[in-house]
C-alpha cells in the first residue's frame, strides 16, 4: 500500500470482526444472527459499546437502525453516513454486512487515533434486518427509513413463530424514539463482500461499484390435488411438485437465455403435505430474477406470469404468482464512486468497476442520499455460507478505500 501515511489498524479490524463473529457462532465455522433475536441483540450490545468506548453519540430510531455519530467542526453540515449490517443468514458467514460495520467502526477509530476533526459529522449505520431471512422481506430498514415499505406494514410482518417486528423490537428493546425517516445527510459510503467471483477470478483487491442490479421477487404457489402415490394412475394426477417443476425449469432457462447477465433463481420450496407415498398437492416457492439492465427485467415481468400459469395448467394444477416487489437498475452517484475510484489509485490497489449482484442497504438508501459501495474479494465467490472467507488484507484494503473515500467526503469545500 502507497500514498498515505493515514493507516488504519489491520489487526485491530481482524480482531474486531473475529469478536463480532462469536455471537452468534455455527459449528461449522460461520454465523446465525438473525434480526430482532437475542443474539442479534448481543451484537448490538457489543457494537453499541464500542461505539460509546469513542464517545460516538448513538441514536436509534423506530425500525432499530443504529446511529453512532461524530461530531464534525461545522456541526450544521449535512453527516457524511457508511455502514452496512450485522444480521445474518441462518447459516450465514462472518463478513455479510458484518464488514461494512466493523470496517466504519475502525474509520472512526482511525479518525480518533489520529485526532482528525472532520468538517462535516460523520455517522456509522447498522441497518435494522437486511438479510430479510426472519421477516421475508430483505432491506426491511433501510426500505422503512427510505419510506419503500410503511412502518405499520413493516411492524406487522411475522415470523414462523407468529411474531411480529412490532413485537420483536420491543423484546429486544431496539423501538427506538427517532423516527424511521430519511434526514439530509451529504453521502453515504458501504463496504461489502462480493458476493460472487469476479474480483477473485481477476485478482482484483478493489472493486468500485457503480450500480446495483434490477430486480423482480415473486411468492408462487402451486395447487393441485393430493393423492395416493400407489393407487393414482398419470390421468388422474393432478400433481402439484411436478408442476412447480416445469416452472421451476422455465425460470433457469429464462435466466441461461441471457447469457452471464442473467439471473433467475427459486431459493425456496414447501411441499405439501410433504409424505413420500402422496402426491403432493400443493407447492409453495420463490422466485427472482435479476439483471444489470431495467428493460430485461421489465420483459420478464411481462411475459414471465403468463408463461408460468400455461405451465402449471397444462399439468392440471392452479397458480397463484404475486409479485412481492421490482427493483429498478440503481445508479450510484459519480461523485462518490469517483472517490472510492481516486482512493483505491491513491493506495496503488488493483481494481475494476463492477455492478452489485446483490441488493444492499445502499440501493434504497441511494434513493435519497448520494451513494457508492466497495467490493472486497471473497474466496471462490462464495457468501450466505458458513463457508464464507476473506483473508484479512483483503478487509484491511477495503477499509482503507473506505477511510480515504469518507475523509475526503467528510472534507470537501462546499
Amino acid at each position: 500500500m502507497s500514498g498515505t501515511n493515514q493507516r488504519i489498524d489491520a489487526k485491530r479490524l481482524w480482531d474486531s470482526l473475529m469478536s463480532m463473529a462469536e455471537i452468534g457462532a455455527t459449528p461449522k465455522g460461520g454465523v446465525k444472527r438473525l434480526t430482532l433475536t437475542e443474539v442479534d441483540k448481543a451484537g448490538r450490545e457489543r457494537f453499541s459499546q464500542w461505539c460509546e468506548a469513542l464517545g460516538l453519540t448513538l441514536r436509534v430510531d423506530a425500525i432499530g437502525n443504529m446511529f453512532a455519530r461524530r461530531e464534525g467542526r461545522d456541526p450544521s453540515r449535512p453527516p457524511v453516513l457508511m455502514g452496512s449490517h450485522l444480521d445474518s443468514q441462518p447459516s450465514g458467514g462472518k463478513f455479510d454486512g458484518a464488514l461494512g460495520v466493523i470496517a466504519g467502526l475502525e474509520v472512526m477509530r482511525t479518525l480518533h487515533d489520529l485526532n482528525i476533526q472532520t468538517e462535516a459529522p460523520i455517522e456509522l449505520v447498522n441497518w435494522t434486518d437486511e438479510e430479510g431471512s426472519r421477516f421475508g422481506h430483505s432491506l426491511m430498514g433501510s426500505g422503512a427509513w427510505a419510506g419503500v415499505y410503511s412502518l405499520d406494514k413493516v411492524y406487522g410482518l411475522h415470523d414462523v413463530e407468529g411474531v411480529s417486528v412490532g413485537e420483536a423490537l420491543e423484546a429486544i428493546g431496539y423501538k427506538g424514539e427517532h423516527k424511521a425517516a430519511p434526514f439530509p445527510a451529504d453521502a453515504y459510503f458501504e463496504l461489502h463482500i462480493e458476493q460472487g467471483p469476479i474480483l477473485e477470478r481477476e485478482a482484483r483487491q478493489i472493486g468500485i461499484v457503480t450500480g446495483a442490479q434490477a430486480q423482480v421477487w415473486y411468492d408462487a404457489v402451486v395447487t393441485g390435488q393430493d393423492a395416493h402415490a400407489g393407487t393414482t394412475p398419470p390421468s388422474a394426477r393432478r400433481d402439484a411438485l411436478v408442476a412447480a417443476a416445469r416452472v421451476i425449469e422455465r425460470v433457469d432457462a429464462l435466466m441461461r437465455e441471457r447469457g452471464e447477465d442473467g439471473r433467475g433463481t427459486v431459493g425456496q420450496l414447501h411441499v405439501l403435505p410433504n409424505s413420500r407415498n402422496v402426491v403432493p398437492g400443493e407447492v409453495r416457492f420463490s422466485i427472482e430474477f435479476r439483471h444489470p439492465e431495467d428493460a430485461e427485467i421489465e420483459g420478464l415481468a411481462a411475459r414471465f406470469p403468463a408463461e408460468a400459469k400455461a405451465l402449471v395448467e397444462a399439468n392440471g394444477c392452479r397458480l397463484d404468482l404475486k409479485e412481492l416487489f421490482r427493483i429498478p437498475m440503481q445508479p450510484f452517484d459519480a461523485g462518490c464512486v469517483e472517490l472510492v475510484r481516486q482512493g483505491a489509485a491513491k493506495l496503488g490497489y488493483s481494481a475494476r468497476e463492477i455492478i452489485s449482484g446483490a441488493g444492499h442497504d445502499a440501493v434504497y438508501v441511494a434513493r435519497h442520499v448520494p451513494t457508492a459501495m466497495i467490493f472486497t474479494p471473497c474466496k471462490d465467490g462464495l457468501s450466505h455460507n458458513e463457508a464464507e472467507s476473506i483473508l484479512p488484507e483483503e478487509a484491511a484494503a477495503g477499509c482503507q478505500v473506505l477511510f480515504e473515500a469518507v475523509l475526503a467526503r467528510a472534507n470537501r469545500s462546499l
